[in-house]
């Protein structure tokens, strides 16, 4: 199944999308948007874009658990997801994710305007990347 992981930010929103085997997670860029409601009809046009079957949405919970505004601000982004493309969408933990897409950004050396312009799409794999681990081992 061709799943699709974003990782919603402020102004910057990172995608990642896997292969039909469920294998391997690859960056697919990152969408440029402050104004939610366009947001959501560009996610949606490059869900039918990578023909995704599912959607993941990062779910950016403190570190205690809780949820504050940042995780209510996605969670409405994955219900409007839900809605306007009929897909199943989960809403996934993501907390540390920006931290490790940083550290991975890090041993590769990248830097700089580079840097700024993938770190969400990076972000975006390694919560897709968690979220296929976690389907392998539960079934």
């Amino acid at each position: 199944m061709i799943i699709m992981s974003v990782d919603v930010g402020t102004v910057r929103t990172g995608l990642a999308v896997c292969d039909k085997n469920e294998g391997f997670a690859f960056p697919r860029g990152v969408i440029t948007e402050r104004d939610r409601e366009k947001l959501i009809e560009k996610l949606c046009q490059k869900a039918k874009e990578f023909e995704a079957e599912m959607l993941i949405v990062g779910y950016p919970k403190n570190m205690d658990g809780s949820e504050g505004f940042k995780a209510e601000e996605c969670a409405e982004v994955a219900e409007k997801l839900r809605e306007s493309t009929g897909l199943q969408v989960q809403l996934w933990d993501e907390r540390c994710t920006t931290v490790s897409a940083h550290t991975a950004l890090n041993y590769s050396d990248v830097r700089g305007k580079k840097r700024k312009n993938i770190v969400d799409a990076v972000a975006a794999v390694i919560i897709l990347e968690d979220f296929l681990n976690f389907r392998r081992i539960n079934g």
